[in-house]
């Protein structure tokens, strides 16, 4: 599923980070790796031409990231461009055939450590594969990846997530999570006083449980835990995360709230800036 993978990468620590984990899956896939680094044609004061530093530092950048995975059989690529960070980004998946794109979850230019960075959140709007979000924190070291979480609300757009859930689980050898949310308040409203009622709630959770048999049906063959919760969508993700010690997150970009050319979902979005373990967002059917 993943032989071609592309680790965007701009010297700071997030996207080594983020490096570290896309040589994970490399390893897991046996895929081949390219690094790119992007930067601006013309220099930040220049009239014309290419800025020869920032060219230079974007070599030392490529180099040092490469060395991160120089102990395993890895194979690497490393590749310096011209141009606008999303924009070369997308164009060059595109023309390269990538897979799956790595990405840290914020650029230089973020203002939080839960905002989404300007160049991530353009690029999962505009690029047709897969890309793994990666937060802030520690590399995952040896221990990879154990604990895997797929979500799905019962949308169509939700279940483009499935094989790909079951195939990382697979070539990681970790187990694998299902999760649907009962979101009353999404469905009742914030300022519902009288409430829903207990036949209408077990009739979501049923509706639930439908959903995750036919995520399931998707999945492929292979152990895994399922569970029915309830609460705001991305905070109830959050929690399970947390509370079962799950390593990656595996959603698509839009679900039930989606709407044709909406790359990326209300529920996904939250989720990508509040959970604190790489996100895979499914952009498009596999």
């Amino acid at each position: 599923m993943f032989d071609e993978i592309l680790i965007a990468v701009d010297g700071s620590d997030h996207a080594r980070r983020a490096a570290t984990f896309g040589f994970a899956l490399a390893d897991a896939y046996d895929a081949t790796v390219d690094l790119l680094y992007a930067y601006r044609e013309r220099s930040l004061f220049g009239r014309g031409g290419t800025d020869d530093t920032a060219a230079e530092r974007g070599r030392a950048i490529l180099d040092e990231t490469a060395e991160l995975v120089a102990d395993r059989d890895v194979a690497v690529e490393t590749h310096l461009v011209e141009g606008r960070p999303a924009k070369a980004i997308t164009e060059f998946a595109a023309d390269r055939g990538a897979d799956l794109v790595v990405i840290g979850r914020k650029g230089r230019v973020g203002l939080g450590r839960r905002l989404l960075g300007s160049v991530t959140e353009q690029v999962l709007r505009r690029i047709d594969v897969p890309v793994l979000v990666v937060p802030d924190g520690d590399s995952p070291g040896d221990r990879g990846y154990e604990r895997v979480l797929a979500t799905t609300d019962g949308s169509e757009a939700a279940e483009w997530a499935a094989p790909y859930a079951g195939d990382l689980a697979d070539h990681c050898d970790a187990a694998l999570h299902l999760l649907t949310v009962v979101d009353l308040q999404a469905v009742a409203g914030p300022f519902d006083a009288g409430g829903v009622s207990k036949q209408y709630v077990e009739r979501l959770e049923e509706q639930g449980r439908e959903a995750l048999d036919r995520f399931e049906a998707e999945v492929g063959d292979g152990d895994h835990e399922s569970a029915v919760v309830r609460g705001r969508s991305h905070w109830a993700i959050r929690e399970y995360v947390e509370e079962n010690d799950v390593d990656l997150v595996v959603m698509a970009s839009q679900g039930q709230s989606g709407f044709s050319g909406q790359r990326l979902g209300s529920v996904t979005g939250r989720v990508l800036r509040i959970v604190d373990v790489p996100v895979l967002v499914v952009t498009s059917p596999p």
